[in-house]
């Protein structure tokens, strides 16, 4: 059954006209938190890990000029779970992060691609295990780590 089917809010997840190779990742409520991040797309690399990309614009900007913190936190948990889409883990929409830790290397700036690197590193029938990396043009902005509870339906 799709998660369509099962009632979970739906996303745009659809090949990407403009960058071949990458899907588009949207939300279809456009006053859902994750609007203020998009367009986001997602890719699998040939390494097998999935690659998820907003553009920081100037509203993820802190006093400093450069992304804040909190947009990178906040994207690090959409790309535990658009990552883990992109991975072949179903259902995530009703999923929930259990934990979730960042580890801040460098700062990112407005106006340039960031991507986070998801690799998936245990499912169980009720929980996904994933890490990664915030990237922008090489550089290495930060590391993450997360777990969420897949949602399952009660019979």
């Amino acid at each position: 059954m799709t998660e369509q089917a099962l009632g979970y809010p739906t996303f745009k997840y659809a090949p990407d006209p403009d960058m071949p190779g990458w899907h588009i990742w949207e939300a279809e409520a456009v006053q859902a938190f994750n609007a203020q991040f998009e367009p986001i797309r997602l890719r699998t690399d040939e390494d097998g890990r999935a690659r998820v990309r907003f553009w920081p614009r100037a509203t993820h900007q802190n006093p400093s000029g450069n992304v804040h913190g909190g947009a990178i936190m906040a994207f690090v948990d959409m790309a535990l779970f658009a990552g883990a889409h992109q991975l072949g883990i179903r259902p995530v929409m009703k999923a929930l992060t259990i934990d979730a830790g960042v580890q801040f290397i460098d700062g990112a700036v407005i106006g340039e691609p960031v991507d986070a690197v998801v690799e998936l590193l245990r499912e169980t029938g009720r929980m996904a295990f994933i890490r990664g990396l915030i990237e922008q043009q090489g550089r290495l902005i930060a590391a993450f780590n997360g777990t969420f509870r897949k949602y399952v339906p009660q019979n």
